[in-house]
């Protein structure tokens, strides 16, 4: 039992000095993950993780905690062992009885309570430590937070300096000065927070818009130096070591340096190239939307998504553009709206997860609406910014509202006028419901045939609004109808019909006045206009059309008569002559043009199947087509070489002229294809400065000349192709043949 107590303060020792190991672990891992981030560099970061743990190991010295120490300190933190842990490390044969009977208290006291009491460190500040390491790394790796304060970034890459050529034969007897130092200095733009680039290398590869600086010392002194840029030529500017020139990089090319000694000799430098880095536009991908949403009215119409923005120097902004429609055709209405982000954006940041949350309800969407939105993100480049957009998403809520019609009140009918009965469907109606009457009940079958009357005078109205007489009744009918009890028939039909032309009887003004009133009084100026509101004088259509048309109203009438008398068979032969006179009057409407064909000419009959056709001429037509020539001084300044070369001819001024111009369309292809025509412009530029060239030389830029000409495209044309006699023999037995 006073073994396990000395056990116990033993295991608690250990986790001590465990929890300690661990906290400096936490701590020196800090440092590490920074240095990591900011120089990618395992074995830096390595090394700082090692020399920080060596360094607080040596601080805490976790190895010199006793067991004295961890006691006194059970003692101080754990009342119930009353200052008595140390009796567990004396021996036995020392302690008296009461001591011997306190440790076995103290033993068991501590077996049951020593996981309660935690060591004096505090893992906690290692964590924080952590923490606020990986968020610094996590800073400066979007921000690029170090450019501010780190060095320029230097390229110690091998190059060797810029050599110069004379252009003169006088200057190759002389000491040509040459060049101890060189650099160039590339300032990237400012929204970039690149650091400085400075390098000895001559040929650029630059963002656009980034600041050159040369800077080259000469072992002697010279008259002045000057640099050729894209035909252009700038003058460098005289320092206290040399000389200097900037500029700014806009567009590809290529350059060179070029001075002039004391003795006036020239020297020309090599070419180099100037690459131009374009600033891509942001890339936005969107997560979790679909590219077409639909919802049903009672769903829930929220759009939840995630968008995620990235650019290689920082996003500065981003927002959506949201179109709601409504409505269709001709009375569509378009509402556009610019929404943000509910997450902050951070400008500059490389790499960005926004949320958005569109509510439908809150955009005032109804049944039939439709969303149009799509995402619009700018980065940080100055002055003008790159601006990328997003694919189009649509959203769009169920309009499932329907038109149904019902009979409510008194309303015995669908009254919409869209959906009138056509006269040739209330024939089919008619026919169909004589055809049911056997199985139908009587109540049903005068129901229907009263809603069809109902229908033929709805149509008879509609062909009266065309004429024109939408308020004048049509007079009696044309045949001869019985005569019917009005007293029994009225008291037979009450339960079963809407009396739509008697229920206003009670507010019609009194005729015999009316008519009395007009006679009384005339209009003077009644000879002289035009009343449309007459049917006589309406001019919609022509007298026989009027007369046609109120003839198949008067039909129609008849046929409304039987149909309200629940006699439909009757009523047939009177819509039938309805639809025959409608019919009549559409084809009278219509506009018919007269077909026009080709006549030909007449042919003399002694000259028909003759077979002359000597005075026939065939019709040709020639268009030519002007091409412009690619590369015209590249291919005169080939055949120009060939003639130097075979007569050993001096290079006159229009010679350098032209291989200047040649020298141009070659530097077109080489800024397409980099380093493939370098070599052959570089000479080129050498033979249009010097006076003297040889034929070695001519003979070189040719061939790279040549090589840099496209190759044709072949042209279309017959090929003629040789038979031999079997192949002619086969031919003529086949024409033979058939």
């Amino acid at each position: 039992m006073i073994d396990s107590g000395k056990h116990i303060v033993k295991r608690f020792r250990t986790r001590w000095q465990l929890m300690e190991l661990l906290s400096i672990f936490l701590i020196a891992l800090g440092p590490a993950v920074l240095i990591y981030s900011l120089k990618s560099n395992g074995m830096l970061g390595l090394f700082v993780f090692l020399g920080v743990t060596a360094v607080l190991v040596l601080i805490r010295k976790p190895w010199r905690l006793t067991l004295e120490k961890v006691s006194s300190y059970i003692d101080q933190k754990f009342v119930g062992v009353e200052y008595s842990t140390g009796l567990l490390l004396l021996p036995k044969d020392g302690l008296s009885n009461m001591a011997i009977l306190q440790r076995y208290k103290i033993s068991d006291i501590l077996k049951e309570n020593i996981h309660t009491i935690k060591p004096a460190v505090d893992i906690r500040k290692g964590v924080v430590t952590l923490l606020f390491f990986g968020f610094l790394s996590l800073i400066s790796y979007q921000f690029s937070i170090m450019d501010y304060f780190g060095t320029a970034s230097i390229n110690n890459e091998t190059q060797e300096l810029v050599k110069f050529q004379p252009l003169d034969s006088a200057g190759t007897n002389l000491t040509q000065p040459t060049i101890t130092a060189q650099k160039l200095t590339i300032i990237h733009p400012s929204y970039t927070n690149l650091a400085k680039t400075v390098t000895s290398n001559m040929n650029i590869k630059a963002l656009e818009g980034s600041k050159l600086v040369w800077e080259i010392q000469f072992d002697t002194v010279i008259q002045r130096a000057y640099m050729e840029i894209s035909e252009n030529e700038y003058p460098m500017l005289k320092l206290e070591k040399g000389y200097s020139n900037q500029t700014f990089l806009t567009e590809p090319g290529f350059y060179n340096f070029k001075f002039k000694a004391t003795d006036d000799a020239t020297y020309i430098s090599d070419l180099y190239a100037m690459e131009v880095l374009k600033d891509a536009s942001p890339l936005i991908e969107i997560q979790g939307l679909k590219q077409f949403t639909s919802f049903d009215f009672s769903q829930s119409k929220v759009l939840n998504f995630k968008a995620e923005l990235t650019d290689d120097y920082g996003v500065d902004d981003s927002y959506i553009i949201a179109t709601v429609t409504k409505g269709e055709g001709e009375s569509v209405k378009f509402r556009e709206e610019r929404l943000t982000f509910d997450d902050k954006i951070t400008s500059g940041s490389r790499k960005q997860v926004l949320s958005k949350k569109i509510d439908l309800d809150q955009m005032r969407m109804e049944p039939g609406d439709e969303l149009y939105f799509y995402i619009v993100a700018s980065d940080t480049k100055r002055p003008k910014t790159n601006i990328s957009r997003s694919e189009t998403f649509f959203a769009v809520i169920k309009d499932t509202l329907t038109n149904q019609f019902a009979v409510v009140g008194t309303m015995g009918a669908d009254l919409m006028p869209d959906y009138f009965r056509s006269q040739r469907q209330l024939i089919i109606d008619t026919e169909k419901l004589i055809a049911d009457q056997n199985k139908i009940t009587t109540e049903k079958f005068n129901f229907t045939s009263n809603e069809l009357g109902f229908d033929q005078k709805a149509l008879r109205l509609k062909y009266g609004e065309f004429m024109g007489d939408e308020d004048v009744a049509i007079g009696p009918t044309t045949e001869e109808v019985r005569e019917v009890d009005t007293d029994s028939e009225s008291n037979l039909m009450q339960d079963y019909t809407h009396d739509h032309d008697g229920d206003n009887e009670h507010n019609l003004v009194d005729h015999d006045h009316s008519e009395e009133g007009d006679k009384e009084s005339t209009d003077p100026l009644e000879s002289y206009l035009h009343n449309h509101d007459d049917p006589e004088e309406s001019t919609l259509f022509t007298a026989s059309l009027k007369s046609m048309l109120r003839q198949a109203m008067a039909e129609m009438w008849d046929a409304e008569l039987f149909l309200r008398l629940y006699t439909p068979e009757k009523s047939l032969p009177f819509q039938y002559r309805a639809l025959k006179l409608i019919q009549e009057i559409k084809n009278s409407a219509r506009i018919y043009v007269h077909r026009i064909g080709f006549d030909p000419p007449p042919i003399k009959e002694d000259k028909r199947l003759s077979g002359a056709i000597d005075q026939v001429n065939n019709y040709s037509k020639a268009q030519g087509f002007e091409h412009a020539e690619e590369f015209p001084y590249i291919k005169k300044s080939i055949e120009r070489i060939e003639r130097l070369i075979a007569s050993g001819a001096i290079l006159t001024l229009e010679d350098k002229e032209l291989f200047v111009k040649a020298g141009n369309e070659l530097a077109s292809l080489a800024i397409q294809e980099p380093g493939k025509h370098l070599n052959t412009l570089q000479q080129l530029k050498w033979i249009s400065e010097q006076s003297e060239t040889s034929s070695l030389q001519l003979k070189e830029v040719q061939r790279g000349l040549l090589a840099a000409v496209p190759k044709l495209k072949p042209e279309p044309k017959s090929l003629k192709a040789t038979q031999s006699e079997i192949n002619r023999l086969l031919l003529k037995e086949l024409e033979l043949d058939e």
